[in-house]
């Protein structure tokens, strides 16, 4: 499978999403995919090939793989990864339309935009992007409980016992690697729990973000009717309106002139050269 090309195509993804959602997707293709891609498929490759049991029984051997391994883990974690990286692209798709609707607006009202940003989380964008992280978080967790139930735990044994048909008696079946093999498996859950966690923080972010932004809205509105109703016209100005002003340059500058007392001053000088003509 192309996995670069899928990595392309969710890399727009990082424009609209928020600082867990980057860790989220870094942690999806360097730590879960270049992983799978590099060195899991290589670990598995040989788990039917070097799978041994101790008979020679026709058909044994393979009843017996069948019956330890029901699913591959590598196809197990190809279809975990599809699935967990699949709801981002319907994020991409709510922005492509908000664009395209956009686009038709512009056309017909020049000058004028139906979305200030399309890749604002606002309004529809913001449940899509919300429902894509309960799938994702959804998709990982049940990945990882299937795991657990089909392999009951994520153990890998080293000696396995296979009785059904048509093995003759109780035989011994014998993997290869197994403590390699348990190690990915580890590594690839532990990777997929960080993912869950991620997602989970990201919807806390955005549900408490936008309560308080929901809070800040109604508080602003019982202030605006507050002051409606006790008829208050002028509120104060914010201190960040008011300027310093230095008392000491004020103190030595001229006074201004006024008008009241220079009429007085005029008034006063033309009394006085009367009485001199006088």
């Amino acid at each position: 499978m192309n996995w670069s090309a899928l990595e392309g195509l969710l890399s727009g993804v990082n424009k609209y999403s928020t600082v867990f959602g980057r860790v989220w997707l870094s942690m999806v293709f360097v730590f879960r995919v270049l992983v799978f891609v590099v060195a899991a498929q290589r670990v598995w490759g040989d788990e039917s090939k070097d799978f041994v049991c101790n008979t020679r029984q026709p058909g044994c051997t393979n009843v017996c793989y069948d019956s330890i391994f029901p699913i591959s883990h590598i196809r197990l974690w190809a279809l975990q990864l599809i699935f967990v990286t699949c709801p981002s692209l319907m994020v991409v798709a709510h922005v492509r339309y908000r664009e395209e609707r956009d686009k038709k607006y512009v056309a017909v009202h020049p000058g004028s935009h139906l979305y200030v940003n399309p890749g604002k989380k606002r309004g529809g964008l913001w449940w899509t992007y919300l429902l894509s992280l309960v799938f994702k978080a959804s998709f990982d967790a049940a990945f990882l409980y299937i795991l657990y139930f089909i392999y009951e735990g994520y153990d890998m044994p080293r000696l396995s016992k296979c009785t059904l048909e048509p093995c003759p008696n109780t035989v011994d079946c014998y993997i290869s690697r197994p403590t390699e093999k348990k190690i990915f498996t580890m590594f690839m859950v532990a990777s997929s729990a960080i993912c869950i966690f991620m997602c989970l923080c990201e919807m806390v972010y955005l549900v408490g973000k936008r309560c308080h932004k929901i809070l800040r809205i109604r508080r602003e509105n019982e202030q605006l009717m507050f002051a409606e109703s006790h008829n208050i016209t002028v509120l104060a100005r914010p201190r960040s309106d008011y300027s310093r002003v230095d008392l000491t340059s004020a103190a030595t500058a001229p006074p201004a002139s006024n008008g009241v007392s220079g009429n007085k001053l005029k008034i006063e000088e033309a009394a006085a050269t009367s009485g001199k003509m006088a």
